[in-house]
């Protein structure tokens, strides 16, 4: 009976600890979590299952492992806040998959995505042909996103946090040298104190940082 009632108490202080982790991580989509966070929550998972099938063990020994836990994806979110490189290392980056009504073959094999994903994809954002889309990214969270010959173009980040997004300027067709002289007519010679920039509607668009404001 009292290994009953430990278990019970645990399984709602576990309860109410993991709520709490879980508000303080932040508020993200399933389908939006990291490489990091999946692994955190795997973890943690796993820390509360033992401590719930060994009653005998200290509480503590449950509860420290799981703040830790917190902190490390506290840390890596602090991080990835403030240095794009890592994000990319971590999430990765969009990859685009079909442009112009054409599949990007050697990108679907990079990224081991096969043509039955694709068109179960298409098919739920009610997309009949191949040849309306004119750009498919797939998401770093492994979600589609389309855009068809009745929408707007797809906006891509030229820069972001101060760094230039060479491979964007690929997909456009522009150059750094292009983007850093467009700038300069606005006025901006140092691209780092530049928080976000984009190209819409064949204009450039961006914002300073606060600090540059």
């Amino acid at each position: 009976m009292s290994n009953l009632f430990q278990t019970g108490f645990r399984t709602v202080f576990l309860y109410i600890l993991i709520l709490i982790i879980l508000r303080l991580m932040g508020k993200r989509e399933v389908g939006e979590l990291s490489v990091i966070d999946i692994v955190v929550f795997i973890i943690m998972a796993e820390v509360a299952a033992f401590a719930l099938e060994s009653p005998d063990q200290p509480i503590i020994e449950t509860i420290v492992p799981i703040i830790i836990l917190l902190l490390i994806q506290l840390l890596t979110s602090f991080i990835s806040l403030k240095s794009k490189k890592f994000r990319d290392l971590v999430d990765g980056d969009p990859t685009m998959i079909i442009e112009n009504g054409k599949i990007l073959e050697r990108e679907m094999r990079k990224q081991r995505y096969n043509l039955d994903d694709l068109f179960q994809q298409l098919r739920e954002q009610q997309v009949g042909s191949i040849l309306d889309v004119t750009h498919a990214f797939l998401e770093p969270s492994g979600n589609l996103s389309v855009f068809t010959k009745e929408q707007t173009e797809p906006v891509l980040a030229l820069i972001s946090d101060g760094v230039v997004q060479k491979r964007h300027l690929k997909q456009l067709g522009k150059t750094e040298e292009w983007i850093l002289d467009e700038l300069k007519t606005q006025g901006i010679v140092d691209c780092s104190h530049v928080f976000y920039c984009s190209y819409e509607k064949g204009k450039l668009h961006f914002q300073l940082k606060d600090e540059y404001q």
